[in-house]
Order: C-alpha cells, then structure tokens, then sequence
C-alpha cells in the first residue's frame, strides 16, 4: 500500500499517467499507476465525491478458500479502520467488487523507508533517524496492539516518511487478506521479516511484530536485511543461524543497542523481548534523540521529494461523468422524467374516473406523482391501471370488457418480467402515450434494459403509442372503437413496424450492453435508430402497393430527436456498472 502513498514521488515503479476515464468503485478517479506493490497494485486515486487524494491497493481474489479467508479479512479491516493515531496511516474504506478487493487509505505525501533508504549515501539511517522510526513505529504498534490488531507484514515499504518527517505505519490488517488471494508466505507476511512461528504457521502474538521490527531498524542501520532469502525455508534457517554482532560491523552499535537487537532477533518466542514498548525503550535510549531525528528527516525529505504533478485543483475543475461527480442525478432524472410523463398521462383519465370531482383528481395526480417518485414503475402501473379501468367502466357489451381484461394481463406480465427491472421502463411506456407516438419509447428501452426486456418493453410501448390517441378521443367509450384498433395489427405493414420497433430496441440493448463504456450505448442508439426509420419506410411502402412514400415523419422525427437525447445522456451519465441493470 505504501507504494501507493508515494505515487508521485517514486522514480523506481511505472512512469506516471494519467488515465482521465478509469473509475474505481464508481467515485475514485485513478491518477497515477504505480505498478504492483507487494501483493497487489497500487494507486494514487482522486475522490472525487469529497475531492482529495487517497491511496488503494488493489488486490486480485482467487482461490476455493478465499470467502471465509476475505471475511477474515475484512473483520481485520474494519478493526484498523478505527486504529487512529498520528503514525498509523488511516484506513477510510474496504469494498469488494467483482474479482478485487481494494483498500481506501489516507494517502501521504512522502516516501516509503524502503525508498527512503535507497536514496541516501550509503543506504542507511543514522542513529538519531533510526531513534525516530523505532519509536514512531513501536508507537504506533503498541496502540494496535492494545486494541487487538497484530501488523504481521512490518518492512521498509509499509513504513512512510511524510514531508513533515511523521513516521506511518501502513497496510494494517493486510495479512489476511494476502492470504485470501494466495500472495506472499506463510500467513500473508514477507520473506526475511517473519519470525519462525509465522512462518511455521504457529501461534503468533506481539512478538511476531517485535522480530518484524528489529529487522527493519537493522536494515535501517547497517544497509541489509540479514534474513533475506529466495525462499521461506532458507530464511527460517538464516533465522536459526543467528544474524551475528551488528557491532562487528558497526562498534557504534555496541552495548545496548546490540543487546536489544540480538534480544528482538531471538528465533524462540519465549526468549524474544516481550514488547515493542521494551524494544523501543532500549535501543531509543541507545541510539540518540529522536526529536533530532524527525529535523533530520524532514530535511532528507524536502530534498528528496517534489510537489505532484498533478494539482488538486486540476481535478476538482475536471469535468467528470455525471455517475461519478453526482451519483444521484441521473436516477432523479429519471423519476423526475417519469413523474411529470405519469402526470400527463394519467390527468385525463382521473377526470373520467372520479367523475370530475376536482379535489378527488388533484389528489389522485398528486399521489400518482409522489409515488413515480419514490418508485418510477409505479408510473407505468398507475397508467396502465388507469387506462383498463377506464374502459371496463364504460364497456357495455363483451368486446371492450375482453380488451380491457386481456390489455391488463399482458401488461402484468410486462411490469412484472420488464418495469420492475429498471427504473427507466416505466418512462419508456408512458412517453408514446404522452406524445401519442408509438415509436417514442424504443430509444429508451434500448438503452435502460436487457436485450430481451427491450424488445418486449418496445413492443409493448408501441402498442400503447397505437391505442392511446384514439382511445382518449373516444373518451374511453370502445363500443365499437375494438375492432378499429386490432384490425390493423392483421396487415403486414403494422407487424413491420411493431417489429421494427422491437428489433431496434433488442440490436440497441444488445450494443449497449456489450460494453459498459457511453461510445458504445451511442452507437446501439444510431444502429437502433436506423433499423427503426427503415422499417418504418418499409412499412409505408407496403401500406401503398410498393410505392415510396414518406413515412409519418412527425412518429419518424420524435424517435430520432430522443434517440438523440438519450445519447447525450449516456455520455454525460458515463460508464455504467457492468453487469447491473440500469437503475437510472
């Protein structure tokens, strides 16, 4: 994760980009990619909901254990979440989506130790820098371990040095989720940091990460891990072995600071210094001042470190989708959009049902209205609804009793199979009411539904679009009105434009959701639209004998205007979810 932190700064990893159209969980903007880290990839992303900088890992899942290992895993992570302290890097999210898990950290402007060491003359700290880091790290280590939380992966990349020259620790609570995806050694730690028991797979406690800790502050001091090794097994006989006299190597380092290095670096538990608190005390006591070496610190940093390329400000003026920058505005579109459609539609049908009452029909509109809003596929069930009401209280022979009931079942199954899916089906069924086109829903049901439930959703509004006008004319009295409606539905050129209707929406769909990205929803829209202006053109050519005539360009023009309209939506919306069915 650290790697992460540093995105800016780091000259080691992949050479910055910035990806303006890669989301992640659907709010942060990637905007340098640093390559992998020690077990997944890490990124320095933009939130773009509360416009600052964070830092993700994310992490590929895999294998036939990994559920009960992630559950593990994310316990782990809601607990670091809540381990606040000024050397411990905060923990703001954990989320799971498709084969990723990602974690959303704080992100800090600096460098990993890692980085750090590789920087300076000779690869080491001095004593007063490494009296800075052990007792910024033992801090922030015996605060979790009060709470409960073991590290179990401390090395040089998961510590951070900000420009302040503040000691972080990061990745809390990763172990197990390394795990989860098959990464690293035993238990999720990093070959040449474990102490034997975690390696083994032994019970671990504190001094799992009191020996993790003494590693690093030797690396720190004398310039190399003295347990790295290609493999777990060489490294746990390297352990065994011993690591030596560190003041064989550097006589300033001995007394003391020996002793509570070879006490933290015993392979045995039991003989191991029993707390960072203690390892801290000792080897802070001997090393020197570590207020000297936060000054110093922060001075290695300011030369070391430059300001991001990328400003916040750039970011914060960026135009980002609409999905991403205001989430909710799309589905209020919709509902909104649904809403007045229900209204509209449904105001001439209350005055025949509540017998012009006006109190009654204002409250019916405004009831319609509110519950469009809170649920737009009611919309189309209070139209629907209205509609066959309407017409079985004025039927007085069997014929328009029969329609009613046979118009109200299939759009049952409709609203059942197709309006409850999306929050968009229910305007794709009341805009060719609205606008008395029967063409006026197919660029809708294209775009806000699966293939199969556009095609039906698209028949069916095309069907509405038919009867409505007529219907309303007559005042919903159908003596007579029945046959005028389905007799048409015999002739060859009426099944070419009903299919026309719903193969657009079906080719529509299916481009749509092949991909999730907005080019490809525009381009179902233009394929969509010339299926459906060409079927309709054929259509009129069989209406007249084979000869060319226009077609109702008034039916022809509204369903290009919207086609339009929803490709401009689609773009500002951007990608969608893939996978999931619009909710918008």
């Amino acid at each position: 994760m650290a790697e992460a932190h540093s995105a800016a700064h780091s000259q080691t990893g992949v050479a910055h980009s910035r990806p303006h159209n890669d989301v992640l969980l659907n709010r942060y903007r990637i905007m340098n990619a640093c390559g992998d880290g020690g077990f997944g990839t890490v990124l320095t992303c933009w939130d773009t909901r509360l416009q600052r900088r964070v830092a993700i890992k994310r992490l590929p899942l895999s294998g036939s254990s990994m559920a009960s290992t992630l559950g593990e895993a994310l316990a782990e992570a809601r607990t670091s979440s809540m381990l606040a302290h000024p050397n411990i890097v905060t923990v703001f999210d954990f989320e799971v989506e498709g084969p990723y898990a990602y974690l959303v950290m704080e992100y800090v402007d600096g460098l990993t130790l890692s980085e750090l060491l590789a920087r300076v003359e000779g690869g080491t700290l001095t004593h007063d820098e490494a009296a800075c880091l052990v007792q910024s790290v033992a801090s922030a280590l015996g605060y979790a371990h009060e709470n409960g939380v073991l590290h179990m992966d401390i090395k040089p990349t998961n510590i951070m040095i900000d420009r302040s020259g503040t000691v972080q620790l990061c990745d809390f609570g990763m172990a197990s989720l390394a795990s989860a995806a098959g990464y690293g050694g035993a238990r999720g730690g990093t070959v040449g940091y474990m102490p034997p028991e975690q390696i083994e797979g032994d019970i671990v406690d504190e001094r799992t990460d009191v020996f993790s800790l003494a590693v690093v502050v030797w690396q720190a001091l004398l310039g190399y891990c003295p347990f790295a090794a290609p493999t777990a097994e060489k490294s746990l006989a390297l352990i065994r072995k011993g690591p030596g006299s560190p003041a064989k190597q550097d006589p300033s380092l001995a007394g003391m600071a020996e002793e509570a290095l070879l006490g933290a670096l015993a392979a045995s538990p039991t003989a191991r210094i029993p707390s960072v608190e203690t390892l801290a005390k000792e080897l802070v006591f001997a090393l020197g001042d570590p207020n000297a070496g936060a000054e110093s610190l922060r001075g290695l940093l300011s030369q070391t470190t430059s300001r991001e390329e990328d400003d916040p400000e750039d970011w914060q003026g960026e135009r980002l989708p609409l999905a991403v920058s205001h989430p909710w505005l799309p589905s209020a579109f919709a509902r909104v959009a649904s809403a007045c459609a229900t209204v509209y539609v449904v105001w001439p049908l209350a005055g025949i049902l509540l017998a012009s009452d006006q109190t009654l029909v204002y409250a019916f509109i405004a009831a319609a209205a509110a519950a469009t809003l809170l649920w737009p596929p009611l919309g189309a069930a209070v139209a629907g609804a209205s509609y066959c009401t309407a017409t079985m209280l004025h039927a007085s022979s069997a014929t328009p009793l029969l329609f009613a009931i046979v118009f109200a079942i299939v759009l049952a199954i409709w609203w059942i199979t197709c309006a409850m899916q999306s929050n968009l089906s229910s305007l794709s069924f009341l805009l060719p009411a609205a606008l008395r086109s029967p063409l006026a829903g197919t660029a809708v049901a294209g775009t806000g539904l699966t293939p199969v439930r556009a095609f039906f959703t698209a028949c069916v509004s095309w069907f509405v679009g038919r009867i409505w006008g007529p219907s309303l004319a007559a005042g919903f009295v159908l003596e007579g009105q029945v046959d005028a409606l389905l007799l048409p539905l015999r002739e060859p050129s009426t099944l070419l434009s009903l299919a026309g209707c719903g193969v657009s929406a079906l080719v529509c769909s299916a481009l749509t959701w092949y991909d999730d990205r907005p080019t490809f929803a525009v381009l179902g829209q233009a394929v969509g639209c010339v299926i459906l202006v060409g079927s309709q053109l054929l259509a009129a050519r069989m209406e007249n004998g084979g000869i060319w005539v226009d077609p109702s360009w008034e039916n022809a023009g509204i369903a290009v205007l919207l086609s339009v309209l929803v490709c401009i939506a689609c773009v500002l919306h951007g990608p969608r979810e893939a996978g999931i069915e619009s909710e918008d």
